[in-house]
């Protein structure tokens, strides 16, 4: 298969996108670590750790690679979401979702780029979304953090390309994670607020877990070589389409 012999860590790999991805790398042939606050299913080896705190990243990535023995690929998946306009959340919710989503992704990059570094195929894929290229209503603070990682992908590709490693991020749509549920679950209508999410992608549904993680996996494999610096969107059309109004 083509990840055998690859040895991967999935940031956030204990639920949603990240589990996903984790559990379809393992069926392709790789060994995966997920790092989490949380373990992953008992079939997944995991490692705990809160991307806000680089002494606890260091150690858990330190960690991954010995059970790994090394690193090939990175996921850096971990994040959490925001609601509201830039006037609704105050500085401290502002902080939290940048350390989260941003420099949590800096933290465990940092951290692996010297496993990743003596790797014969090294590959950082960054879960990024929508947010960074479509103006979302309610999602400023959310889609400021995805601009960002967007860029960053860019950057670091640029960086790391003579190191041999190749960085590229995923942007997916609406997905169907347990953060979408609890938001949807907060309404006082969730099954209007889910129609209204699936409508607003041109497929007419939301974006699967399963269907991330298919991407992240086609830009983390050897069979990708030549791809880096990329965004790929996984978004039922979102970004691109612009479908006629049906009657």
């Amino acid at each position: 298969m083509e990840f055998d012999g690859v040895r991967a860590l999935v940031t956030g790999g204990a639920s949603g996108i990240g589990l996903a991805a984790a559990r379809l790398l393992t069926e392709r042939g790789a060994t995966v670590s997920c790092l989490d606050l949380t373990d992953p299913p008992a079939a997944l080896h995991g490692v705990r750790a809160d991307v806000r705190d680089d002494a606890s990243v260091r150690a858990a990535v330190t960690a991954a690679a010995a059970h790994l023995g090394g690193l090939d690929v990175l996921v850096n998946n971990a994040g959490i979401g925001a609601q509201g306009t830039v006037e609704d959340n105050d500085d401290d919710e502002w902080r939290n979702v940048f350390d989260v989503n941003v420099f949590g992704m800096v933290r465990v990059t940092r951290a692996a780029l010297p496993h990743l570094r003596r790797s014969e195929h090294a590959a950082i894929v960054n879960t990024c979304s929508i947010a960074a290229t479509a103006g979302l209503p309610q999602r400023a603070l959310y889609s400021a953090t995805k601009g960002a990682v967007q860029s960053l992908t860019l950057a670091m590709a640029a960086d790391h390309l003579r190191d041999g490693i190749r960085v590229t991020c995923v942007n997916p749509g609406t997905a169907d994670t347990p953060w979408i549920g609890r938001l949807l679950a907060a309404t006082d209508d969730p099954e209007a607020e889910r129609a209204a999410l699936a409508a607003r992608q041109p497929s007419g549904r939301l974006v699967s877990p399963e269907e991330v993680a298919a991407a992240i996996a086609y830009l983390a494999s050897p069979l990708a070589s030549a791809t880096t610096g990329t965004a790929l969107a996984v978004d039922g059309g979102m970004a691109g389409l612009r479908l006629r109004h049906e009657k």
